[in-house]
């Protein structure tokens, strides 16, 4: 049941005015647009098959958009949507390809399934994009700290600060993935 509590036929016709318009404005940004922005993608990516996903993938985005009618500039609305999916995609690729890189050398018998190494880069993939942002340091600081359990001064002599410092810079990591789950 929807969310939204309809209390005159009136409301329907709104409603079903504003789906049509957004119906409208999306299918002429495709029509318009999708071959302009496959192109676009097929450039930066230099596989089609990846852009011609990107572009789905923006096309899907944009119609999870509540106001479409303020887009002024149908082109470099796009281009920003499918930057940041774009931008995403390669993050992702760059984390599957360590994650393999680092899977290479373990013996067969404890290689994960595919379908948890696709949970396992799904989940250093948002780990990455929550620690988006943050300086190296605290960055780093953080990921010593959680991932291989080094102890404050032992962080504190690799980036040859003091461990106060290193107490501050995981406090600080910690307050920015709050805010990002928030």
């Amino acid at each position: 049941m929807s969310d939204i509590a309809l209390h005159h036929e009136s409301d329907v016709s709104i409603l079903g005015n504003l789906n049509a318009t957004r119906d409208s404005i999306v299918t002429d940004l495709y029509r318009v647009h999708n071959s302009w922005l496959l192109g676009w993608l097929r450039k930066k990516l230099g596989c089609s098959f990846d852009a011609a996903d990107l572009m789905q993938d923006t096309f899907s985005k944009i119609l999870q958009k509540d106001d479409l009618t303020s887009i002024k500039e149908p082109r470099a609305y796009l281009t920003t949507v499918a930057h940041g999916l774009m931008v995403n995609h390669v993050r992702r690729r760059d984390i599957e390809r360590a994650y393999l890189d680092a899977l290479e050398n373990m013996p067969e018998v404890e290689v994960p399934s595919p379908e948890s190494l696709n949970i396992m880069v799904e989940t250093l993939a948002k780990i990455d994009e929550m620690l988006d942002g943050l300086p190296d340091r605290v960055r780093s600081a953080f990921l010593w700290c959680q991932l291989e359990g080094l102890s404050h001064a032992e962080i504190a002599s690799r980036l040859s600060v003091s461990v106060s410092s290193v107490r501050q810079y995981i406090a600080k990591a910690l307050l920015h993935c709050l805010n990002m789950n928030s």
